[in-house]
C-alpha cells in the first residue's frame, strides 16, 4: 500500500455517497465503493479517473452484506482508515399514525442498524492495525436537530446517529479512532430534487415552498478536511448547508 490510506463509503453510487468518494479519491485515498447498484458504484468508479478503487455491492440493511464489505476491503488492502457511514433511505410523508411499521422498520435497519453494524466492523479492524486507529464519520443531517413534517422515521434514526457519534467517539478513544457527524441542509442531489420543482416541500406551517439548495461537492470537500486531520484531532460535529434554505430562524 505504500502508505496509502483507505476508506469505506457506503451509499456511494449516488449523492452525497458519491461526492464524498470523487473527493476522497481525488485527494489520494484508496476508496471502496459501497452501495445497492452495481452500476452506479462502476460509473463512479470510472469517474474517479485511475484512483484506486474497489466495487463492493452491499446493502447495509443486511448484516451478512456488511460483514462481507468489510472482510473484501481488508483482504484488498489490509487496513482500513477511514468510514463515510453514509447510506440511508427515508419513508413516504404521511402522518405519523399512519406510517405502516413495515416502512419504519426498513429506515432504521438501514439508517441507524447498518451504521451501528458498520462501526463494529470498522472497531475491529482499526483496532488491531499498524499503524492502530481510524476515523468515522456519520451522515446526520440538517433532520439531527430539527425535523421536517411527517418524517418521524428519518427524524427518528438521524437523532439516534447523534447519539450513536457521541458513543463512538468515546469508546473509540482508547484505540485512537475518531467519530464524528457531519450535517448537511440541502445538497444538490436526486433526493432534493423535489424542493426546487413545482410547489417544493411542506414547510411547518403546511404550506409549500421551493427551497434553496448547495452543490454536493462542498459536502465532499468537508468530509475530505475531516478524513484528513490527525488522529489526535477531531470535529465531532459539523453543518454543511444552503445559506438560504430556512433552518436558521423561525418560520
Amino acid at each position: 500500500m505504500s502508505g496509502q490510506k483507505v476508506a469505506i463509503v457506503t451509499g456511494a453510487g449516488t449523492g452525497v455517497g458519491r461526492a464524498g468518494a470523487l473527493a476522497l479519491m481525488k485527494a489520494g485515498y484508496a476508496v471502496v465503493l459501497a452501495g445497492r447498484r452495481k452500476d452506479k458504484l462502476e460509473e463512479v468508479a470510472k469517474e474517479g479517473a485511475g484512483a484506486k478503487c474497489l466495487v463492493v455491492p452491499t446493502d447495509v440493511a443486511d448484516p451478512a452484506s456488511i460483514k462481507a464489505l468489510f472482510a473484501k476491503t481488508k483482504e484488498t488492502f489490509g487496513r482500513l482508515d477511514v468510514l463515510f457511514n453514509n447510506a440511508g433511505i427515508g419513508a413516504p410523508a404521511v402522518p405519523l399514525e399512519d406510517l405502516p411499521f413495515e416502512k419504519w422498520k426498513a429506515v432504521v435497519d438501514t439508517n441507524l442498524t447498518g451504521p451501528f453494524l458498520c462501526t463494529q466492523e470498522a472497531f475491529r479492524i482499526m483496532k488491531n492495525q499498524t499503524p492502530r486507529g481510524g476515523r468515522i464519520i456519520n451522515n446526520g443531517s440538517i433532520s439531527a436537530h430539527t425535523p421536517r413534517p411527517q418524517s418521524v422515521a428519518y427524524t427518528s434514526t438521524k437523532h439516534a446517529i447523534t447519539g450513536l457519534t457521541k458513543q463512538t467517539s468515546l469508546d473509540g478513544r482508547p484505540f485512537d479512532i475518531c467519530c464524528g457527524q457531519i450535517d448537511i441542509g440541502n445538497a444538490a442531489t436526486p433526493l432534493t430534487d423535489r424542493m426546487v420543482q413545482g410547489p417544493g416541500v411542506m414547510q411547518p406551517d403546511g404550506s409549500m415552498k421551493q427551497e434553496a439548495r448547495m452543490e454536493a461537492d462542498h459536502v465532499g470537500n468537508a468530509i475530505v478536511y475531516m478524513a484528513g486531520l490527525p488522529l489526535d484531532t477531531n470535529v465531532l460535529f459539523m453543518t454543511v448547508m444552503a445559506n438560504k434554505m430556512p433552518f436558521v430562524g423561525r418560520g
